[in-house]
């Protein structure tokens, strides 16, 4: 053979082993997309979490409000009705209307406390929907370079290793939305 021929054989062979490759690259390309597609997905999902147990605290801190306000106006009514009066018409006036608002706001405190547990459960499912984010994320991640092992090594198992775990990250990502 020729130095020419050796050349253009040793590049024919270069060109070969680049287009075995491109599947390869194509695949990491892909499973990398999936990466920020799951990342954000988790960051939404950490984010309403946040916001949602904002949302409970605020609903505690009302409950807890409305019931300071009330138990103000019992401590209220037990001290007017035990201090003597002049005017007992007007005690007794009064009294009938603080224990009027005390049998207003009993079931608008069951109703708060019953939305901020609501909350609360809204926080828990989000934080279990992250988790799965999360975890499919980070098998997602190392899909992606368990397929760039395969361009270093030149060995296929290593990619189908990383589409298999690709695959698995997925399906935890996706099991999020079964979260209820």
């Amino acid at each position: 053979m020729e130095p020419q021929e050796i050349h253009e054989f040793s590049e024919q062979l270069k060109e070969g082993a680049e287009k075995d490759m491109t599947h390869v690259s194509l695949i990491i390309a892909i499973l990398a997309v999936l990466v920020a597609m799951v990342t954000v997905m988790g960051h939404r999902q950490h984010t309403e979490a946040m916001l949602e147990q904002t949302r409970a605290a605020d609903q505690w801190n009302e409950y807890q409000a409305r019931r300071l306000r009330m138990q103000q106006l019992e401590t209220t009514s037990d001290l007017l009705s035990l201090q003597p009066s002049s005017d007992s018409a007007a005690v007794q006036a009064k009294l009938a209307s603080y224990k009027q608002r005390m049998a207003k706001w009993g079931p608008e405190l069951d109703k708060d406390a019953e939305t901020a547990h609501e909350l609360e459960n809204s926080v828990d499912r989000a934080e279990r929907r992250a988790v799965r984010f999360d975890l499919g994320e980070a098998l997602l991640q190392i899909s992606v370079v368990l397929a760039s092992i395969t361009l270093l090594t030149r060995h296929s198992k290593y990619v189908w290793a990383a589409v298999t775990m690709g695959l698995a990250g997925l399906v935890v990502a996706a099991s999020s939305f079964l979260v209820r």
